[in-house]
């Protein structure tokens, strides 16, 4: 059990669970908030998300990226601590519960439900995996900025009330630039090692100081998205997402300062960071 947690990566499903909790306090904001369904979409995503890790460590290993000397925390595969065989079985058995839950969902959002569902297990798998890995040529900040951005918050909201609105796609955008932001600091700490192993990552192609600014701005444009929607939806309780401008200047100089190893508190910093934000816009919506 101790080695399939690891294979998890619970700090990294904020990614997932923060977009379905906007989405869902967007709904409930807007006057209809329907508790089974806020349930069965946080499980769905939790499920695909964890799908989407056992592919990424998986095919990792398979493909020699995941080397010996690695920073980041520990690959089970690479480690011997489960088989790759094991691993693509157990894979298997998160994605088709993903598909049980998601069936429930199809009956309430229709076939732009299973268009989503379908598209987002296979871009779990084919990140790392198939013959194209989309995180091996650069497309990996794409593929989050949109999955769990500009799809879960909108597509969360659209399963309550059946529609999208322009605040849940703005809400969508913020979402997708943090979880940009987090994919980005992983890549920064292993970008030594994806050159050796020929993975062409977007913080490889661009460098580190161009990543370095991708992430300040990153992790600041979504603090600017309260002033603008108190300005066109006169709510001036989101304010309070201002609070989180000195802990993101906080982040923003640790990403120039630290390297290697010592980015892995940075990325579960940055993961914190996303939790608060979703937690104040919430707070500053219900109010």
């Amino acid at each position: 059990m101790k080695n399939w947690l690891l294979a998890i990566r619970i700090k990294t499903l904020t990614a997932a669970i923060s977009p379905v909790i906007i989405g869902s306090v967007l709904a409930y904001h807007d006057g209809l908030f329907k508790g089974a369904i806020f349930v069965i979409i946080l499980i769905t995503a939790i499920l695909i998300q964890i799908g989407a890790n056992i592919a990424n460590d998986v095919y990792d290993f398979e493909k020699g990226s995941d080397r010996p000397d690695r920073l980041g925390p520990t690959r089970v595969t690479q480690a011997g601590l489960i088989s790759p065989r094991k691993m693509k079985q157990g894979m298997g058995i998160v994605f088709s519960l993903a598909i049980c839950c998601g069936a429930f969902l199809v009956n309430e959002g229709g076939w732009p439900i299973v268009c989503i569902g379908l598209a987002s297990i296979v871009a779990g798998i084919a990140y790392t995996g198939g013959p194209y890995p989309l995180g091996y040529h650069g497309w990996g900040d794409v593929f989050v900025f949109i999955f769990f951005g500009l799809i879960a918050v909108p597509g969360t909201y659209y399963l309550h009330l059946g529609y999208i609105t322009k605040l849940s796609i703005y809400a969508g955008v913020a979402m997708g630039m943090l979880s940009s932001a987090l994919l980005l600091v992983n890549n920064i700490r292993d970008i030594d090692e994806d050159k050796l192993s020929g993975k062409k990552t977007l913080a490889v192609r661009i460098g580190e100081n161009a990543s370095r600014v991708q992430y300040m701005v990153l992790m600041l444009l979504p603090l600017f998205f309260p002033i603008y929607f108190w300005w066109i939806y006169n709510k001036m309780s989101l304010l309070i997402l201002l609070f989180l401008f000195p802990y993101s200047f906080h982040l923003i100089k640790k990403i120039y300062l630290l390297k290697g190893v010592k980015l892995n508190k940075l990325l579960e910093n940055t993961s914190h960071f996303i939790i608060m934000y979703t937690l104040l816009f919430s707070i500053g919506l219900i109010v």
